[in-house]
């Protein structure tokens, strides 16, 4: 499987500071545009597809070969994984975008319930 975003090392896309930065915001809570790259989203479009090619070009998780065993005279069919020729899916598009796992910024805040007497 792939890995999150956040267990990821390289450019911070999301604050000047970078994760755990000495650098604060202050007032609102903006996006932050990366030095020397077009502004980042907190959006993603597009993730690695999880499904396989096989030689026929039928997309699937997983392929079984089915094959026949003989053993003491008695036939049984048996299914057996194919792991080789198989093609990746590659990049699939998302419907509707997803937040990315690493966004700094909190959506929903619930605040304790005050309870007057």
């Amino acid at each position: 499987m792939g890995t999150s975003g956040s267990k990821s090392r390289g450019l911070w896309l999301f604050g000047s500071g970078g994760p755990g930065g000495s650098e604060r915001s202050t007032g609102d809570q903006t996006l932050a545009r990366a030095r020397g790259l077009c502004s980042a989203t907190p959006f993603v479009f597009t993730r690695r597809g999880s499904m396989y090619y096989d030689e026929d070009g039928d997309l699937a998780h997983e392929f079984y070969e089915e094959t026949i065993i003989t053993k003491n005279g008695r036939k049984r069919a048996k299914l057996k994984r194919i792991h080789k020729n198989l093609i990746p899916q590659g990049m699939v598009k998302l419907e509707h975008p997803r937040i990315h796992v690493d966004f700094p910024v909190i959506i929903c805040e619930e605040y304790p319930h005050s309870t007057s007497q």
